[in-house]
């Protein structure tokens, strides 16, 4: 992210500069556009699409008292709701930035490159913590953790309790709205590259689990991700508001590969035996069911190149900053001999000046003279 300055000059409306520096209010009056459409019964039904979530089913148990369970399931008009909470998901944005970061920014007075990174940390810290709590509630209400059967067992998953659902379209929302972002927070053009592929690889994969009904597997291992993503982000403001605070990344080194290997480790599990013993095979696109050999090694195959991918970043990363710390000590090393030596000369007399020259010969003769 680049670092937005303020001006006291109002910008011509409509252009770029007043376009930045506006558009959570812009944001703000689209969006109040679709909440003031629920209050009028000819706009209330198109309203409606962008702001509730869609497709409701409602299923009733067996027992002594029946009860009613709302569930639900994906369609096509999930993508109204998921450009409604992309709207949020920038009006958020744009709070946390104005009454948090910047206020932060201008008492440490970072450097450029300090601002860029603390801004991009900060923002991904309070969405990472905020979804990983919010993962892990899903997790524990559903007992996906203490029955990991049920991440294939009963294959297609298409029906979701309403959580998991919203979380689902919430997720979809904050990744696309890091899109437009890009342009709102001036980020530089060699910084966009980056932006775009984890932005990219975050959309597919989160879609993917949505779209292939895998959506408790997906569920599972996105909490697992931001976990080990939230402490690399905190670990770095941490740093940034004292450098000699480094354990944090040590933490986060371990569990990162850690992750990587539980990540693969319940992929295999889930899609490559659970799925492929699975009694309901076959392709069924109105059923929901994907459970076909090509569509389990097409998942399989990119989870596996994510986290290769991610694991060769993160060799580089760990081997830039071994680099960084070696010139660092060696400095130290050459500095302090070239002290020692620089006071020893001066003590020797060295560039002309000599501690003793009072006592000398010609001194002494000078001064009987």
């Amino acid at each position: 992210m680049g670092i937005r300055k303020k001006t006291n000059k109002n910008p011509p409306v409509m252009s770029h500069e007043f376009v930045i520096q506006n558009h959570a209010d812009i944001v703000s009056c689209v969006a109040m556009v679709f909440l003031l459409g629920l209050m009028f019964e000819v706009t209330s039904k198109f309203a409606v699409l962008f702001i509730t979530v869609q497709y409701n089913v409602t299923i009733s148990t067996n027992g002594p008292e029946e009860t009613a369970l709302n569930h639900f399931h994906h369609g096509i008009k999930d993508l109204a709701t998921i450009f409604f909470y992309m709207l949020v998901a920038i009006i958020m944005h744009a709070i946390i930035q104005e009454y948090v970061l910047d206020k932060i920014n201008r008492k440490k007075h970072f450097s450029k490159t300090k601002h860029s990174k603390f801004n991009e940390s900060g923002q991904l810290s309070a969405f990472y913590l905020f979804s990983f709590g919010w993962g892990t509630s899903i997790l524990l209400s559903e007992n996906f953790l203490s029955n990991p059967v049920s991440l294939w067992e009963g294959y297609p998953h298409t029906l979701m309790p309403f959580q998991m659902k919203f979380y689902y379209i919430c997720q979809m929302g904050y990744w696309l709205h890091a899109l437009p972002e890009l342009y709102f927070q001036k980020t530089k053009k060699e910084d966009i590259p980056r932006q775009l592929v984890y932005i990219f690889l975050y959309l597919v994969h989160i879609a993917g689990a949505y779209i292939l009904n895998l959506n408790r597997l997906g569920l599972v291992l996105l909490v697992l991700h931001y976990f080990v993503e939230l402490l690399f982000h905190v670990s770095r403001l941490v740093y940034f508001s004292n450098e000699n605070r480094q354990m944090g990344f040590t933490i986060w080194a371990i569990l990162f590969v850690l992750g990587r290997l539980l990540t693969l480790s319940l992929s295999v599990l889930t899609v490559g035996f659970g799925l492929a013993t699975a009694e309901n095979q076959g392709f069924d696109l109105a059923a929901g069911n994907f459970n076909v050999l090509f569509v389990r090694i097409t998942v399989l195959a990119a989870i596996c190149l994510t986290q290769a991918f991610m694991m060769w970043k993160f060799i580089n990363f760990q081997l830039r900053r071994w680099r960084e710390h070696a010139q660092a000590q060696t400095l130290k090393k050459k500095q302090v001999p070239s002290k020692s030596k620089s006071k020893k000369d001066k003590a020797n007399g060295v560039n002309g000046v000599n501690s003793h020259g009072a006592d000398s010969p010609r001194a002494r003769k000078e001064k009987s003279s």
